[in-house]
């Protein structure tokens, strides 16, 4: 098969973690530039991923002159934007890192530079190729839910803040847990329902512990002055339809019900949750029941042959897309609609009046 020619723009933590892995494990995926700020770090991928064979770089704009197939954006959430509309324009498929953009109107940039340049952009929301989430995602488009008209949207963590990279830099990240980890629930809230009209939603976001010393993290306490964002945020998202979304966003609440990439979902003939494993609930034949799936047996089919791990499905759904042999699973549409609810939650909590769509938003 042709060699598949890929470029990474960010060398950090979510390149490390799930992006360049899976890519590795797929024999046809050539690695030919890697880029980051910090040059050791290009340097070091090089060395672990490509035997030192790719070219690195500091400077993007580098990077997308040369040949490739796909530019990997594994940046903080500020240039996403910028760098994704760039390598669109230089004739590049993308796959851009959760969140999409910062805002809604530059997420509508990147799908603008996605049609002209006639090739696939998607975005990394890895969660939608669990098992659980292939699952759960059948039973919704087969109508055994019935209408969904109330989903909640789980990322709640106790005391499990991120300390390093720009995670607590709103300049660079354009909020906290929120727009780092809701916006993986409330993209599989939306998913499942297939929902992606929103009327309006009310937000709040809260800095009650960012002040904390003593802390007791998971990772090691917080510099308190660095910690801009917000430590918790809550939505009320109410859909065109009626229907309603509830999204709890949380680094450090006082909680022992932690859940994140997590949905609970209710609908006219059943009823599902993710805590963390599968749950399904309903009544047949007058009686109450309620059914676990059992993943540990086999996988839910995909792809034949594939490991059912949710990067390496996600790099090979990007790459056969991008080659015109399959669909991507993960709009762009779809991630913009997602980055514009965030955007309203976050608009409300300031303002602290409702945001609505339908209004000069779109």
């Amino acid at each position: 098969m042709k060699t598949f020619k890929v470029g990474i723009v960010g060398c950090g933590g979510i390149a490390n973690g799930k992006h360049m892995p899976a890519l590795k494990k797929i024999s046809e995926v050539e690695f030919v530039a890697f880029c980051d700020l910090i040059e050791e770090r290009a340097q070091k991928a090089n060395a672990q991923y490509a035997d030192g064979k790719a070219k690195v770089f500091t400077d993007y704009r580098e990077l997308i002159k040369l040949d490739l197939d796909a530019v990997y954006v594994c940046t903080p959430n500020v240039s996403h934007c910028e760098i994704s509309v760039a390598a669109l324009q230089a004739g590049k498929n993308v796959m851009c890192e959760k969140p999409m953009a910062m805002n809604y109107a530059e997420a509508k940039q990147m799908i603008a530079a996605r049609d002209k340049s006639g090739k696939v952009l998607t975005i990394g929301y890895q969660n939608r190729y669990r098992p659980d989430s292939l699952y759960l995602k059948k039973e919704c488009d087969n109508g055994n839910l019935g209408e969904i008209y109330l989903a909640k949207a789980h990322a709640v963590r106790r005391r499990a803040v991120p300390t390093w990279g720009v995670f607590l830099d709103e300049e660079k990240q354009g909020g906290g847990p929120l727009i780092d980890i809701g916006t993986h629930a409330l993209d599989l809230a939306l998913f499942m329902m297939n929902n992606y009209e929103p009327s309006y939603v009310v937000g709040t976001t809260y800095h009650k512990l960012n002040k904390d010393t003593q802390t007791g993290n998971a990772w090691g306490d917080w510099e308190p002055d660095k910690f801009t964002v917000e430590d918790s945020a809550f939505g009320f998202i109410v859909m065109k339809n009626g229907a309603t979304i509830q999204l709890d966003a949380s680094w450090a609440l006082n909680i022992t019900d932690v859940r994140e990439a997590s949905v609970t979902l209710c609908g006219t003939k059943a009823g599902a949750t993710m805590k963390p494993e599968l749950e399904l609930n309903g009544v047949k034949n007058g009686v109450q029941y309620t059914e676990t799936p059992n993943f540990k047996a086999s996988g839910v089919a995909f792809y034949e042959g594939v490991s059912q791990d949710a990067p390496d499905l996600e790099a090979r759904t990007f790459i056969d897309a991008a080659r015109g042999n399959g669909k991507l699973y993960v709009l762009p549409e779809q991630a913009a609609t997602v980055t514009h609810i965030l955007e309203g939650i976050y608009i409300s909590a300031k303002t602290g009046k409702p945001y609505f769509f339908d209004k000069e938003n779109k």
